[in-house]
């Protein structure tokens, strides 16, 4: 009864197993670096022929974006959070 029962669950989970297996033997045969990141100094070479006063100037605008950016993201994720309190509140 045991072996019965045994072989019916393994046909059952021999294509999930043989998928994950074979999704093993695939991630262990790569062999490329996958996560490299990215050099942006690459883009803001151009920058670099100004003069420093300038580069300031175009560091300063880049730092404001991304703060601004941010606070925006922020703002739009408390008011969704809020939204959602308050339809819960009333639910």
């Amino acid at each position: 009864m045991y072996e019965v029962l045994k072989k019916f669950i393994d046909t059952i989970l021999q294509p999930p197993i043989s998928f994950l297996d074979l999704a093993i033997e695939r991630l262990q045969g790569v062999q490329l670096v996958t996560a490299q990141g990215l050099n942006i100094g690459q883009y803001f070479k151009v920058f670099g022929d100004l003069p420093s006063e300038w580069q300031m100037v175009v560091t300063s605008l880049l730092a404001s974006t991304v703060l601004l950016g941010t606070l925006l993201m922020v703002r739009s994720i408390m008011r969704l959070y809020f939204s959602v309190k308050d339809g819960v509140k009333w639910w």
